[in-house]
């Protein structure tokens, strides 16, 4: 395992190389001066001599590569055009907020998904079978700028079951130690927080989910079926083992590998930023993050946040490979 991990770790170099080089690439290879496009049209000549002073930008570009590769190594990613804030700063007080949202959503994906599918597969061509197959076509298929609007709609202007927007009511105090919300209102004691935090999680998380919600189900019936022709199957049959048991203990864990790489990359897609699921509740993570700073032509945050998910990308792919083991104990790494 450790020469595995090792392995990984070093084909990860030239990937990251690849980012980083694409990511630069952004900035300085648009047509135009970069500082002026960051500035806009009315700014004024100082002002852009002076963030083209502070870019390099009079460098030739392998020697701007080269500081700006230093900086990224350092830790370094820049400072926001906008707010004049550390970038690494902005995008830590945005990140819990999309790590709340992320783990709402996949719970609520991977749980339904999963029980949809293993059922369907145990009662395949059954109505339950081709209803749920319909819906998670459906629900696939379905624009999540459309849903979250008809959700917004139905449950929070019409019924008033659930907030609009945002993370938690205006009349709440909470203390802020993780700035996930739910986990403070627990820690501090406060119910009421949680109970707020829960309300205007609901809606995001639930439109959030239904893509990888459809998309697990799907995976897991076909996987569950495969396995379930499988001959230690039929033998457990035989030997009297009831049917769930059969699926659930003997099928299931077996059936998990690709189920377990699509919520990976689902986990990694989510928490890179749920871009249109954030930005029609006005949820203030990362996606909202990056769109805001795409239309005040912030590069260095945008730059920041392109990395950033990149390395989520990164780091959640390999941890879907390292659980391949523990699924299947057949899988050895070395």
């Amino acid at each position: 395992m450790g020469r595995y991990l090792g392995r990984r770790l070093i084909e990860l170099i030239p990937v990251f190389f690849g980012v980083l080089l694409v990511v630069f690439a952004i900035a300085h290879l648009t047509p135009g001066d970069p500082a002026l496009v960051m500035l806009g049209e009315r700014a004024t000549p100082q002002a852009i001599q002076r963030l083209r002073d502070d870019l390099g930008l009079d460098q030739p570009l392998h020697i701007q590569f080269l500081r700006y590769m230093g900086r990224v190594m350092r830790g370094d990613l820049g400072e926001s055009i906008q707010s004049d804030e550390r970038v690494v700063v902005e995008l830590g007080q945005r990140f819990p907020a999309t790590v709340e949202l992320t783990v709402a959503a996949m719970l609520i994906a991977s749980l339904v998904g999963m029980l949809t599918g293993a059922i369907a597969a145990a009662r395949q061509n059954s109505w339950f079978d081709g209803t749920s197959m319909v819906v998670a076509l459906f629900g696939f298929s379905m624009p999540i700028f459309w849903l979250g609007i008809m959700m917004i709609l139905l449950f929070a202007a019409t019924l008033g079951w659930f907030p609009i927007s945002g993370r938690l009511d205006f009349t709440i105090d909470l203390a802020r130690r993780t700035n996930l919300y739910v986990v403070d209102g627990l820690i501090s004691g406060n119910w009421a927080a949680v109970g707020s935090a829960l309300r205007h999680l609901v809606l995001p998380a639930v439109t959030l989910s239904t893509v990888p919600l459809a998309i697990i189900a799907r995976m897991t019936r076909s996987s569950l079926l495969e396995v379930l022709r499988q001959d230690y199957v039929r033998t457990a049959r035989a030997k009297g083992v009831a049917e769930a048991r059969v699926v659930t203990r003997h099928a299931l864990r077996n059936a998990a590998i690709p189920v377990v790489t699509v919520i990976g990359l689902n986990v990694g897609s989510l928490l890179g930023g749920a871009i249109l699921t954030e930005t029609i509740f006005a949820w203030p993570g990362v996606g909202r993050l990056i769109v805001d700073a795409i239309f005040a032509r912030d590069y260095p945050l945008v730059q920041g946040a392109v990395l950033f998910i990149a390395l989520i990308f990164v780091v959640v792919n390999l941890l879907v490979d390292l659980s391949y083991a523990y699924l299947d104990p057949r899988i050895r790494y070395g």
